[in-house]
């Protein structure tokens, strides 16, 4: 593997000048992250927790499939605990996902939490990135300790393998992942 702006360790952030693939894929981030969360709060507003995991049932890959069309990276969302098998994390996104933990206990802030590198993968050079998603108050309606019974219902009926509930405030939920061609 070949490591570009964050150093050698999978520990270290990414240095204080980022090259131009780390600037482009905090924007796509943001843009993911952002068309998500709109559609998440009108959902919540419009019909509550239930009507939100619909959302997250067929806009969320919609969203990411189109952010993708639209840039040339694929743009995807992983997490240690998923509701959808579809998108338990690789190696890669695997060792990423795990240092984020060690650097959440070491006392990183999420907010800021990211990791990028250049790895050889389908005999070509790829740049990775990806950005810890940190656990809201709201999300807790979906993916917390307790969830209310119809919530459950429907979690268990769209996704009778989840593994995405049990989380706490300030808890990584996962991180959005980004890969492009080089």
């Amino acid at each position: 593997m070949i490591v570009l702006a964050c150093g050698a360790a999978l520990g270290t952030a990414i240095a204080a000048e980022p090259p131009g693939e780390v600037l482009e894929a905090r924007g796509l981030v943001k843009q993911f992250g952002g068309d998500l969360k709109g559609r998440l709060v009108e959902a919540m507003q419009q019909g509550g927790p239930v009507n939100a995991i619909a959302v997250c049932h067929t806009d969320a890959p919609e969203i990411a499939q189109k952010v993708s069309a639209n840039s040339g990276w694929e743009v995807a969302r992983t997490s240690l605990k998923v509701r959808n098998p579809g998108n338990a994390p690789d190696p890669w996104e695997l060792q990423v996902l795990e240092s984020f933990d060690q650097r959440k206990a070491a006392g990183e802030s999420l907010e800021t939490m990211e990791y990028s590198e250049v790895v050889e993968a389908d005999g070509g050079k790829r740049f990775r990135y990806m950005k810890a998603i940190p656990t809201a108050a709201v999300c807790l309606n979906c993916h917390g300790g307790e969830l209310a019974p119809e919530v459950a219902a429907e979690l268990d009926r769209l996704y009778p393998e989840d593994q995405a509930r049990g989380f706490s405030l300030g808890d990584i939920r996962g991180a959005f992942t980004l890969t492009k061609p080089m």
